[in-house]
């Protein structure tokens, strides 16, 4: 049997795995990175993107993740996302509607509310962008 790291993925609400792995692929703001068993540690914020869970060489299961933060330590890695979908969940149309709804919100809103309307429509967009690359 091959060296495995624990990796643990928590949402907001709770835990949603915590497995042992044999590497795990996790997307960083500054880019993919990979974790292996004695990995370094380090903090990492994340990007919306997937994440691989690899055991015995194998992609075993991919999540997408928006947001959050990283730990790796050299025994684990954990992944806490502000949002976490499987894969044949995402639904980027769904998204895109919402957006669009935002986009018609910002043209009623007052003055002071727009820049703050139009911040979280760049970062759905940012989200949205993530899941068409990640939809198979």
């Amino acid at each position: 049997m091959s060296e495995t790291t624990l990796f643990e993925l928590v949402s907001p609400e709770r835990l949603i795995m915590s497995k042992d792995v044999s590497m795990v692929v996790v997307p960083g703001s500054e880019g993919l990175f990979g974790v292996l068993p004695r990995h370094t540690s380090m903090l990492s914020a994340l990007a919306p993107g997937v994440v691989d869970i690899y055991e015995e060489e194998v992609i075993t299961e991919r999540l997408f993740v928006v947001n959050g933060f990283a730990e790796v330590t050299a025994d684990r890695c954990t992944v806490l996302a502000e949002d976490v979908i499987p894969i044949e969940n995402l639904n980027p149309d769904e998204l895109e509607e919402k957006i669009e709804e935002m986009r018609v919100e910002v043209r009623n809103a007052s003055d002071i509310d727009v820049p703050r309307l139009n911040g979280l429509i760049a970062q759905k967009e940012i989200v949205l962008q993530a899941m068409r690359s990640a939809k198979p």
